[in-house]
C-alpha cells in the first residue's frame, strides 16, 4: 500500500550561501495493508521530513513515493489532494482549522468532502468525539479555543473520520493521559485490523511497541550519519 523505493532528499539554505544540505539518501521500505511500521531514531535523522514526504509537503530529490498505486513523488498538486481526500490520512501534532467552525463540523470534513450525507457525517464525528471523552458541552464550539490536550484529540477524531486505506500518524500519544491514550491506541489497532497501512513516529515506546508491527530507523538513509 505504501511503498518508498530510493527516495532522496535534500534542502538548499539560500540565507546561507545556497548550501545543499542532504537530509535522506536511499531511503526504502514497503508497508502493506494491515501494518504498522514505526519510524525511530535519534532527533533529527529525518523521521518528520520522511513523513511529510509521504504526506505530499516535500519534494524528492529522487526515487519514488508510492501511495495506492501514486507516485506521491512525481503526482500533480491535484493529484495529491484527490489522494488525501479518500485514500491517505494524517494525523499530525497540531491542529489548523479555520476559526469559528464548530468542533462536530471539524472532525466531519473528511467525510462532507466525500459526500456522506451531513448527518450521517455529523454522527460520525459525535462518536468519535465521544469516544475520546470531548465534553458534548464543547461540540458546537471552536477547537481553537481548547487546551492542547483536546486539540489534539480533537485532531485524532478528525484523522479516524473517514476509514483510510492509508495513515500517517505522528505523535499520536503524545500529551494524552492514561484513558485517552489507551483509546487512541484501540483506534490504531482496529484501523490496522480492517486493513490500514500505518506509518508512524512514536516516541512513546510502549506505544509503538504495542501497536507497531516493525521498526524502520531513518538513521540509516541519513548521509550525515554515516558520514
Amino acid at each position: 500500500m505504501i511503498e518508498i523505493e530510493n527516495l532522496s532528499k535534500s534542502f538548499t539554505l539560500h540565507n546561507q550561501g545556497a548550501a545543499v544540505i542532504s537530509v535522506l539518501s536511499g531511503a526504502h521500505f514497503a508497508v502493506a495493508p494491515g501494518e504498522c511500521v514505526a519510524l525511530t531514531g535519534q532527533s533529527g535523522a529525518g523521521k518528520s521530513t520522511l513523513m511529510r514526504m509521504i504526506w505530499g509537503n516535500y519534494r524528492a530529490a529522487s526515487g519514488a513515493i508510492r501511495v495506492g498505486g501514486l507516485d506521491v513523488a512525481t503526482a500533480t498538486p491535484r493529484e495529491i489532494i484527490a489522494l488525501r481526500r479518500d485514500r491517505l490520512g494524517y494525523v499530525s501534532q497540531f491542529l489548523r482549522v479555520v476559526p469559528r467552525v464548530p468542533t462536530r463540523r471539524v472532525v466531519a470534513e473528511p467525510l462532507l468532502a466525500l459526500g456522506v450525507p451531513e448527518p450521517d457525517a455529523l454522527a460520525r464525528a459525535e462518536t468519535l468525539l465521544d469516544t475520546l471523552n470531548i465534553p458534548e458541552r464543547l461540540w458546537d464550539l471552536s477547537p481553537t479555543t481548547f487546551s492542547g490536550g483536546e486539540q489534539q484529540r480533537v485532531n485524532i477524531a478528525r484523522g479516524f473520520a473517514h476509514p483510510y486505506p492509508a495513515l500517517l500518524l505522528d505523535e499520536p500519544t503524545a500529551s494524552l493521559d492514561a484513558t485517552n491514550r489507551e483509546v487512541v491506541l484501540g483506534l490504531i489497532e482496529a484501523a490496522k485490523a480492517r486493513g490500514a497501512a500505518i506509518v508512524g513516529i512514536f516516541h512513546d515506546a510502549a506505544a509503538r511497541a504495542r501497536v507497531a508491527d516493525r521498526a524502520v530507523d531513518v538513521t540509516r538513509f541519513t548521509p550525515a550519519r554515516a558520514a
